[in-house]
C-alpha cells in the first residue's frame, strides 16, 4: 500500500516538474521573440530590447497574479471551469488591451515622481527599466507564495524606488499621492467587503430565507441581475472604455439604466419560461446566477485589460519615447508593438501560471457558490464607480479580495446569530446524554465490585462495563472537541487573510527597494 502511494506521489511530482519546465520554456521563447523583434527598433541602441523583455516579463506576471481576481470567484463557485475561465479571460483581457488600452499612456504611473528631477533622459530610462523588472520580480514572488497583490501598487513602488535612486533625493516623490495610494490599502477591501456582504445579506433576506424560495427568486433575481447590468455598463463606460470615449458619470449612469431596464425584462422572461425547472432548493436558485457570473468575469477581464495593461506598457512606452526623442515626457504614444507585447504577455501569463492564484481566490479563502460570487463581482463594479465619483483611491485587486472576505465573514456572523445556538444546544444534549450513561455504568461497576459473592455473570458484566466506560470516555472527549469546534466555527481562512494583508502592506516598499538596487546595478554596468 505504502509503495503504491509513493509511486503515485513520484509520478505526480515528475508530471509537475515536466509542466514547470514546459511553462518556463514557453515563457523564455516569448521573451526571446520580444528581444529579437525589438533589437533594432532604435538602431545603435539595444537597451530598448532589454526594456522590452522586462516589459514582457511584467505583462506575464500581471496575467499570472492580477487576473485571478476577475475570474477566481466564478471558478470557485463552479459557474466556470478552470479551462473555460482562462479562455474567457484571455480573449477579453486581450480585447480590452488592444481595443480600449488607448493610444497614449502615462509614462510615470500615478504621477508619483517629478520627471523634471531627472537631469539626464538616460537616468529616466534606467529608472523605468528598473521599475519594470522590480515590479515583475515582486509579482513573481507573490504568485509563488499564492498571495494576490496589486500590480498597480507593484509598479508604483518600482517607479518610486527607481526614481529616488536616479534623482538621489526623496523629494522627487509626490508624497501626497503616495499617501492616497497607502489609504487604498484600507479603503478598497473594506468598501468592497461591505458592499459584497450587503448584497449577499439582501439576497438571503429577500430570497433564501423565504418559505417560498422559488417564488421569491422569480421576483427578485431579475432585479438583482438588472442592478448588475447597470453597474457593469456604467463601469465599462467610465473605466473600461475611458480611453476610447469620454463620458461623464450622469451620461454613463443613464446608459446603464437603459441597459438595466432591458436586462430586467429579458431575465424575467427567461426565468418565467424555465420556471418548471426551478425548485425551492438553494442549488436551484444558485443556477440562476451562473450566466450573469460568466458575463461578469468577461467584462471584468475586458476592463482589467484596458486599464492594467498600462502597468506594463506605460513605462515601456516611456522608455521608447525617451530613447527615440532624447527627452522625457509625462505622456507617450503607445506603438502597436508595445501594446501587443502587453496583451500577449498578460494572456500567456494567465494561461501558464494563472490557475494557482485563481484557486486561491476562488476556493482557498472561503467557500463560494454562485450567489456569493455574484455579490463579489457586483461589489467590484459598484465600488469602483463609487470611489471614482468620491475621488477615493482604490485597487481592483483589494476590492475583489475584500469582497471574498466580506461574504465569508457575513456567513460566520449569520451562522453565529441564527444557527449556532441550535448547534450548541444539540452538541450539549449529546454530551449530557453520554455523561449520564457513563455515570450510570460507573455506578453499576462500583456496585458489582462491592459485592462479596460474585457470580460468573457478574464477572462478565464487570468486564463489559470496563469496555463500555472506556468507549464512553473516548466518546465524551470527542463530543467535547466537537462542541469546542462549533464555538470556533470560521468560514474565512485566517492564515490566508494574514498572508494576503501582509503582502499588500509590503508591496510598495518591497518593489521600491528592489527597483533601487536594480537601478544601481544598471548604472554600474552602463557607466
Amino acid at each position: 500500500m505504502q509503495i503504491n502511494t509513493f509511486e503515485k506521489m513520484q509520478k505526480k511530482a515528475v508530471k509537475k516538474s515536466r509542466s514547470d519546465f514546459l511553462y518556463l520554456g514557453i515563457s523564455l521563447i516569448f521573451m526571446a521573440i520580444v528581444l529579437i523583434a525589438t533589437y533594432n527598433k532604435i538602431p545603435g541602441n539595444p537597451f530598448l530590447a532589454i526594456a522590452a523583455v522586462f516589459g514582457a516579463y511584467m505583462a506575464m506576471n500581471i496575467g499570472a497574479n492580477d487576473v485571478a481576481n476577475n475570474v477566481g470567484p466564478a471558478v470557485g463557485s463552479k459557474a466556470l471551469t478552470m479551462t473555460g475561465a482562462i479562455i474567457i479571460a484571455v480573449i477579453f483581457e486581450s480585447a480590452g488591451a488592444l481595443i480600449a488600452g488607448g493610444d497614449v499612456t502615462g509614462t510615470i504611473k500615478k504621477g508619483i515622481i517629478d520627471p523634471a528631477a531627472f537631469a539626464d533622459p538616460l537616468y529616466f530610462v534606467w529608472a523605468m527599466t528598473a521599475a519594470l523588472l522590480a515590479a515583475a520580480l515582486w509579482l513573481n514572488l507573490a504568485t509563488w507564495l499564492k498571495a494576490p497583490v496589486s500590480t498597480t501598487h507593484s509598479i508604483v513602488g518600482g517607479v518610486m524606488g527607481g526614481g529616488i535612486a536616479a534623482a538621489g533625493t526623496f523629494g522627487i516623490v509626490a508624497w501626497g499621492t503616495m499617501g492616497k495610494i497607502a489609504a487604498s490599502w484600507v479603503i478598497s477591501p473594506i468598501l468592497g467587503g461591505l458592499i459584497a456582504a450587503g448584497f449577499l445579506f439582501a439576497i438571503k433576506k429577500s430570497i433564501l430565507f423565504k418559505e417560498r424560495t422559488k417564488e421569491a427568486a422569480m421576483k427578485f433575481v431579475p432585479l438583482y441581475v438588472a442592478v448588475m447590468g447597470w453597474a457593469f455598463v456604467t463601469y465599462l463606460i467610465l473605466k473600461g472604455m475611458k480611453k476610447v470615449v469620454k463620458l461623464g458619470f450622469p451620461t454613463a449612469a443613464g446608459i446603464g439604466l437603459v441597459a438595466a431596464v432591458i436586462i430586467f425584462f429579458a431575465v424575467k422572461k427567461v426565468i418565467e419560461r424555465y420556471s418548471h425547472n426551478l425548485s425551492d432548493e438553494r442549488s436551484s436558485v444558485n443556477s440562476l446566477f451562473t450566466i450573469p457570473l460568466i458575463f461578469a468575469a468577461a467584462l471584468l477581464s475586458f476592463a482589467h485589460g484596458a486599464n492594467d495593461v498600462a502597468n506594463a506598457v506605460g513605462p515601456l512606452a516611456g522608455i521608447y519615447d525617451a530613447l527615440a526623442h532624447q527627452t522625457i515626457s509625462t505622456k507617450a504614444a503607445i506603438p502597436l508593438w508595445v501594446m501587443v507585447i502587453g496583451a500577449v504577455g498578460i494572456s500567456l501569463g494567465l494561461a501558464l501560471y494563472g490557475p494557482k492564484l485563481i484557486k486561491t481566490v476562488g476556493s482557498e479563502i472561503t467557500e463560494l457558490d454562485q450567489i456569493r460570487a455574484f455579490c463579489i463581482a457586483l461589489a467590484a463594479a459598484i465600488t469602483v464607480i463609487i470611489a471614482s465619483q468620491l475621488g477615493l483611491p482604490v485597487s481592483s485587486t483589494h476590492i475583489a479580495l475584500g469582497g471574498v472576505f466580506g461574504v465569508g465573514f457575513l456567513r460566520e456572523w449569520l451562522d453565529r446569530t441564527q444557527r449556532l445556538e441550535y448547534r450548541i444546544k444539540e452538541e450539549k444534549e449529546k454530551l449530557e446524554e453520554l455523561k449520564k450513561r457513563l455515570e450510570a455504568y460507573r455506578s453499576e461497576l462500583e456496585s458489582l465490585e462491592s459485592k462479596e459473592k460474585k457470580t460468573q455473570q457478574d464477572y462478565e458484566r464487570i468486564v463489559h462495563l470496563f469496555e463500555l466506560i472506556s468507549d464512553h470516555e473516548k466518546m465524551v472527549k470527542k463530543e467535547n472537541k466537537a462542541l469546542k469546534s462549533v464555538y470556533k466555527t470560521k468560514y474565512v481562512q485566517r492564515n490566508a487573510l494574514k498572508k494576503i494583508v501582509a503582502a499588500w502592506v509590503i508591496t510598495v516598499p518591497a518593489a521600491a527597494l528592489i527597483s533601487a538596487m536594480i537601478f544601481y546595478i544598471i548604472k554600474g554596468i552602463m557607466i
